[in-house]
C-alpha cells in the first residue's frame, strides 16, 4: 500500500468524517454493521437511479434531472441516459455517489413464525385436527387482471418447483379468477363457507392495492358476524411486510412466496396452532 493510501486508511479508522464509512466498523472484507452502496470499489457509495420528468427532452430537462439527483444526495451526478417518452416526458438514468450509510443493526426483520411443512404433513394435520377439508377461496379483486400470482399459489402446476394448493387433498380450493368485485368475493366466501380468502394484488398505481385491500377487509367484517370472518390473506410484490394490521387483514405475503409457505401458514393459523414444530438446522452462511 502506498504511503498516501496508508495515511487515508488510518484517518478513516481513527477519525472518519460525518457520513463516511469507518474502516474500524467495516473492514476490507466489506462486512460490518455500517454499509454503503458498492459500485466500482467497496464503500464508494455509487448508485444508479432512474426516473421520469414531465418535460420534453432538451438541455433544460437534462439540467433538471442533474439538479434533482443533487437534491437526492447524488453528487457529482453523471447523466448516463436520457430518452424522450412522447413529446412531453423524458426518462433519465443517473449514476453517482451518495454519502449516506446504513446501520444494519437498526433494521427490523419480520421473521417467519411458522414451520414449513411438506404436503403430506399439511394433509395429515388438516385431516387429524380439522376433520374436514379446509376451504380456500382465491381471487384478484377490483380491476386487477394479473392472475399470475394467484394462479402460482392455487393452480396445481404451482410455482418454484412446488405444486399449488389444488394439489393438497385436504384443501378445497376455489379460484374465482381476475377482476372479481368485492361483493362477489364476499358472497362466494359466504356460500362456500370459506375458512380462508386469498387475494392477489399486482396493480399498484395510485396505491390501488392498498385501497382494494382495506375495502375488502371492511366488507368482510360488515358481512360476517364477529369471530366468523374468514382468514384474510393478501399477497403481491408491493406490499410491505408487517402491514397486515393497518390494512385490516390477517396476513401479508410478498414477492417470491411459494405455495408451500401459504399451505404451511394456513395450517399454523387455522388448523392446530399447538402443533409441535420440527427442529431445523440453520443454513450455513
Amino acid at each position: 500500500m502506498s504511503p498516501t493510501r496508508a495515511h487515508e486508511a488510518r484517518r478513516r479508522r481513527e477519525n472518519p468524517r460525518t457520513g463516511e464509512l469507518s474502516l474500524a466498523e467495516a473492514p476490507s472484507t466489506g462486512h460490518g454493521p455500517i454499509v454503503r452502496p458498492y459500485g466500482d470499489t467497496t464503500g464508494d457509495g455509487m448508485v444508479q437511479v432512474s426516473f421520469t420528468l414531465p418535460l420534453p427532452h432538451d438541455k433544460r430537462a437534462e439540467g433538471a434531472a442533474i439538479r434533482l439527483a443533487h437534491q437526492m444526495g447524488i453528487e457529482p451526478a453523471l447523466l448516463v441516459h436520457a430518452k424522450a417518452i412522447g413529446p412531453d416526458f423524458t426518462f433519465f438514468v443517473v449514476y453517482g455517489p451518495v454519502k449516506h450509510v446504513v446501520d444494519i443493526r437498526a433494521i427490523d426483520i419480520v421473521e417467519r413464525e411458522f414451520e414449513l411443512l411438506s404436503s403430506k404433513e399439511v394433509n395429515t394435520a388438516i385431516r387429524k385436527h380439522l376433520r374436514r377439508k379446509l376451504v380456500v377461496v382465491g381471487a384478484c379483486i377490483g380491476t386487477d387482471a394479473h392472475t399470475v400470482g394467484i394462479d402460482a399459489i392455487l393452480n396445481i402446476k404451482g410455482f418454484a418447483g412446488e405444486k399449488g394448493l389444488e394439489y393438497y387433498r385436504e384443501l378445497a380450493v376455489h379460484n374465482l379468477g381476475a377482476q372479481v368485485s368485492i361483493p362477489e368475493l364476499v358472497n362466494a366466501a359466504y356460500d362456500l363457507k370459506a375458512d380462508a380468502v386469498l387475494v392477489s394484488q399486482v396493480v399498484t398505481q395510485k396505491d390501488a392495492h392498498l385501497h382494494n385491500t382495506t375495502a375488502m377487509s371492511a366488507a368482510f367484517r360488515e358481512a360476517f358476524p364477529a369471530g366468523q370472518v374468514p382468514h384474510l390473506v393478501v399477497g403481491g410484490p408491493r406490499f410491505e411486510e408487517g402491514s397486515a394490521p393497518s390494512l385490516g387483514v390477517d396476513r401479508i405475503f410478498g414477492r417470491g412466496t411459494t405455495p408451500g409457505e401459504v399451505a404451511s401458514y394456513l395450517v399454523h393459523a387455522l388448523v392446530d396452532p399447538t402443533t409441535p414444530q420440527r427442529t431445523r438446522k440453520a443454513k450455513s452462511a
